[in-house]
């Protein structure tokens, strides 16, 4: 757990905040309820809708296969065996190459810039397919969509990190998350309203290929005109307001961002416990997500609907996971818990699943089938968290920025692995994509328990050290505290207290830093007794 003086002296240099704090940066300012409140609102005004708008057309964008997959794709394109399951995982293939690039980039180049070159590029591609007639066009416009995708969500968790205290960062990830579910409940209608357009030169899903394009396309002007870099460098801010924009992060003890990429922090993120804690949930939780987002649609087919109400029918899924995934993030912020919210949200799919297998096919337990597949929908609610605890708990921007890409190497691999685990041969019962999904979802319970026990027995460590040091062991995390309560909290801990936040130390090296387990803000003094 210790950090020795040299390790600070080679992690402590660039971080952006230095750059407008100055001299300062290293004398923390209490920033005021009202400033608290004023900056927090011109924050989520501008940023959150652009983030939103992202979010959504990805989902929608990757969501279209299998809408086109009810309006005859696979026969059209004479799919055969596993080419369809194939069209799936490959997005998730590409993600997976293109993780470690993706990484490095997000530390070099500017953020919003690079997010907006990334989200032309796959709505140009997007466009492109409609164009593609066979397997191996197909297969090969997807692999660059996937390339092109890699970038969004790995930088999403950046930007949330930089931009918000961990308090907030729970609720703005969820809602950010929670545009899949809208998705499928807007794709959905989108689909059923396109699929009547009647064409004899176009077939209903290549006019969903292109729609969805372009409107990726214009809406990446709009992310190169509005989305920040950074808060150093948002011109929505006067240079007071990035003051104290810095100065709210600074209880997070997780700094902004650096340009420089930093290999010591590489090493400890390799060989962190917590690093592969984060990689087995998301892969567990990834794997009934890639076959179920895959297969959704057909699944509700087996049941005995036609094309267009399965299509229909995909919506109540997309308004749940939307209630799941907001109601999660609410009570995770609102309780201060992880943990056991995550545990919570693993119940509905557990049983959704255990019911599908159990459930007979046939029109007179469409209802039933229909409701068991609903409530399996609150397992996207379980990857925001996820995103947010791992955020939460790690420090130093490489090695954040490279724990990022780790976790989405692992739900790439997830993604990858859950189509192929689903078959057209299985329908109607779909018996070992579900079973599979089951196990998953039974696993990922543990491995929540086991990830929260650890990170207290990292906080008990660092109390040790501060009392080593002849400071109080016992901290109060300002970061996790309501926004009136925020500045209290600070002082109470300390003048010292976040004197380091900008140093760009990671978790280990910075004895001030304080993880986030089962009761968030009491934690500290939970383990300093």
């Amino acid at each position: 757990m210790s950090g020795s003086t040299d390790d600070r002296k080679v992690q402590s240099f660039g971080d952006a905040a230095q750059e407008i704090l100055g001299e300062n940066a290293h004398a923390p300012v209490i920033v005021s309820t009202e400033d608290n409140a004023r900056i927090l609102h011109k924050t989520d005004l501008w940023l959150l809708p652009v983030m939103l708008g992202i979010y959504f057309l990805q989902q929608l964008d990757k969501s279209t296969l299998s809408y086109a997959s009810v309006f005859g794709l696979a026969k059209d394109t004479d799919l055969v065996g596993y080419q369809f399951s194939a069209l799936g995982s490959i997005v998730y293939a590409a993600q997976l190459i293109w993780q470690p690039v993706s990484s490095f980039m997000l530390v070099r180049l500017p953020v919003g810039r690079w997010l907006a070159f990334n989200i032309l590029a796959w709505g140009i591609t997007l466009s492109c397919m409609t164009a593609a007639h066979t397997f191996s066009t197909l297969i090969t416009a997807r692999f660059f969509l996937g390339i092109f995708e890699a970038t969004v969500a790995p930088t999403f968790v950046t930007i949330t990190a930089m931009w918000w205290r961990r308090r907030e960062q729970t609720q703005r990830t969820s809602l950010w998350y929670s545009m899949n579910g809208l998705t499928t409940v807007i794709g959905s209608i989108m689909s059923f309203g396109l699929g009547h357009i009647h064409s004899s030169t176009v077939k209903p899903y290549q006019i969903i290929f292109l729609f969805t394009g372009l409107l990726t396309v214009v809406f990446s002007v709009v992310v190169y005109l509005v989305l920040p870099d950074s808060p150093t460098t948002a011109r929505f801010l006067t240079h007071e307001e990035k003051i104290l924009v810095v100065e709210r992060l600074r209880a997070n003890n997780t700094g902004t961002e650096t340009k420089t990429w930093k290999w010591p922090q590489v090493r400890e993120c390799l060989l962190d416990i917590k690093t592969w804690a984060w990689f087995s949930m998301i892969f567990l939780i990834a794997i009934p997500s890639g076959g179920i987002s895959t297969f959704g649609p057909l699944i509700i087919n087996s049941f005995g609907y036609n094309q267009l109400n399965t299509i229909l029918l995909q919506m109540p899924f997309g308004a749940v996971q939307v209630l799941a995934t907001l109601l999660g993030g609410f009570a995770a912020t609102h309780w201060k818990l992880k943990a056991p919210v995550l545990v919570a949200l693993s119940l509905p799919p557990i049983a959704g699943a255990a019911a599908l297998l159990t459930i007979p096919r046939g029109a007179t337990h469409k209802g039933a089938l229909l409701g068991a597949y609903y409530i399996v929908s609150f397992y996207p609610a379980i990857s925001p968290l996820i995103y947010t605890w791992s955020s939460q708990n790690t420090a130093g921007h490489t090695k954040k920025t490279l724990t990022t890409g780790i976790l989405f190497v692992g739900q790439s691999a997830g993604n990858i692995v859950g189509p192929f685990l689903y078959t057209t041969q299985q329908a109607p019962l779909y018996r070992s994509g579900l079973t599979s999904s089951l196990v998953c979802f039974a696993v990922l319970t543990s491995v929540f328990v086991a990830t929260a026990v650890y990170l207290m027995l990292l906080n008990r460590a660092h109390s040790a050290r501060r009392t080593a040091l002849g400071r109080t062991g016992v901290l109060v995390d300002a970061s996790l505290e309501r926004t009136e309560d925020a500045a209290s909290a600070q002082q109470a801990n300390g003048a010292q207290f976040g004197a380091n936040a900008f140093d760009d130390l990671t978790d280990k090296a910075n004895e001030d830093f304080i993880c986030a387990f089962f009761l968030s803000s009491s934690s500290a003094r939970l383990n300093s007794t």
